[in-house]
């Protein structure tokens, strides 16, 4: 390569960056709660953005208002509320997320939950919710603020005698199976006791509403943390057929598998036989005389327990892909938007969006393919540092070395920074990313096999690294190519 090409390419590189960074700032957790909710005294309104104006609850009807705010974006969540929300009479709450916000509200207990795996404030963060929403009557409002990671984070077995260290070899049998979210969650749904909708059911009486920042595919959002306050749809018949497919069962400590293989194992809450649309409206109309909200939807049988349940969904990951193709297109690139592996296994979503891109690149002087969603990884050994981001981009680091010479850059990041078990949030390569690291000494394809791909990229200084960014919109990868 020559200077000039090295220029070019730290050029693209930059780009990337530039349109990763600028996504996740405009997907701003602030300005999207502030679109869908507004707070006018003591008065909540939905707003409505089909013209059909707004939804109303007055908060001076509850004496109590529990929140309960978990996941990787709980703290930022939980702060915009309370700014929010002026009403303090009654207000108490729990907060679950991997880093301890710097602000506190003296009214909440904050636990630090393990991620990937569950630790011991995930079992004290999820016996607290437990013991404060068992207080709730139908005089309590309850706010449930929940993001993705949740799942590990706060977790509690429903069996009593499983314990931490046999919660936490389950969970990490889940993440190596190469199972998609959905299938690994139904299993944490049936295993947890506040999963699949136990944690809204806590709290029968009271009116629950559900803000929503998924970190699942859209058709799954029940996924989401394992829906701890959604119903659940999903069936045993279902967990056991999941456990034969990815051959779990040797995988799991003995005292979770005897759980799974019980006769008696329990159904999670919900309708098995009918599944009604997930998102459910506010009521229409003023907040007198009406004592609640009611659901778009007539529940049926086990679902009576989420009657008083209503769920926002604040923002996704169409919002980061909406928001790096405005970016793109303003730098002048034509832009190509393929989700479609999502959930796909790393080497055949690497594959085919190279195959995608080489094709449409061909038609465009500058070209930018945007991929939302997260792609999968299945372990077949201890693996080495790194994650899906950095796993996938070193797959097609490896195709890009047969294009020397080409302006070309794939970027691969998740939104929450981080990637698996390291710091980082991703990585970026381009044609030249192979000769260099085997000029730093590695070889890239054993990296790839061993699961090893973050010493690599260290090394070349071709890490993505933002810190904790309080979102967790899925990962997004960015295929640009640039021939002027």
């Amino acid at each position: 390569m020559t200077p000039a090409s090295d220029t070019a390419l730290d050029f693209i590189h930059a780009r990337a960056t530039e349109f990763f960074t600028g996504a996740l700032e405009a997907s701003s957790i602030e300005s999207a709660f502030d679109r869908r909710i507004r707070f006018e005294g003591n008065t909540l309104k939905r707003l409505i953005l089909d013209g059909s104006g707004p939804d109303i609850v007055n908060l001076s009807q509850f004496k109590r208002i529990f929140v309960v705010a978990i996941g990787k974006a709980a703290g930022p969540m939980l702060e915009i509320l309370l700014d929010r929300m002026r009403r303090r009479k009654g207000l108490r709450g729990i907060c679950c997320t991997k880093y301890l916000p710097k602000k506190r509200n003296w009214r909440f207990r904050y636990f630090e939950g393990g991620h990937p795996l569950p630790n011991e404030d995930s079992f004290a963060a999820a016996r607290a919710a437990l013991a404060m929403l068992k207080k709730a009557k139908r005089d309590t409002l309850v706010f449930f603020l929940i993001s993705g990671g949740g799942s590990a984070m706060f977790d509690l077995p429903l069996d009593p005698q499983i314990g931490l260290d046999d919660t936490a070899a389950f969970h990490e049998a889940l993440l190596g199976c190469g199972a998609p979210i959905n299938e690994i969650n139904t299993l944490r749904k049936h295993f947890s006791a506040v999963k699949g909708g136990r944690l809204a059911i806590a709290a029968p009486e009271a009116l629950k509403i559900s803000f929503l920042l998924p970190d699942v595919p859209l058709r799954t959002l029940d996924a989401l943390s394992s829906g701890p306050t959604s119903p659940d749809h999903s069936t045993v018949d279902e967990v056991h057929e999941i456990i034969a497919k990815y051959d779990l069962a040797e995988k799991f400590p003995s005292a979770v598998r005897a759980f799974f293989e019980r006769n008696d194992l329990p159904e999670s809450p919900g309708n098995k036989s009918w599944r009604p649309p997930f998102l459910s409206r506010f009521q229409k109309g003023a907040p007198a005389p009406a004592r609640r909200f009611t659901s778009a939807v007539n529940l049926t049988g086990e679902d009576e327990a989420f009657r008083d349940s209503v769920f926002e969904l604040l923002l996704s990951s169409h919002d980061l892909v909406e928001s790096a193709r405005v970016l793109a297109q303003k730098a002048g690139y034509f832009v190509a938007i393929d989700n479609s592996c999502d959930d796909w296994d790393y080497a055949d979503a690497a594959r085919y969006l190279l195959d995608r891109f080489h094709d449409l690149r061909a038609l465009h002087r500058r070209f930018c393919l945007i991929s939302g969603g997260e792609v999968t990884v299945t372990l077949n050994r201890t693996p080495g540092a790194g994650g899906r981001n950095q796993q996938f981009a070193l797959a097609c680091a490896l195709e890009l070395a047969h294009h020397p010479g080409e302006m070309l850059t794939v970027f691969s990041a998740g939104s929450d920074g981080i990637d698996g078990n390291t710091p980082n949030a991703g990585a970026i390569v381009d044609p030249t990313t192979v000769a260099r690291a085997v000029a730093f000494g590695f070889d890239p394809e054993q990296s790839l096999r061993t699961f090893n791909a973050c010493p690599l990229f260290t090394a070349l200084g071709d890490t993505v690294v933002t810190g904790s960014t309080g979102h967790n919109l899925r990962d997004l990868r960015l295929l640009i190519s640039d021939k002027s």
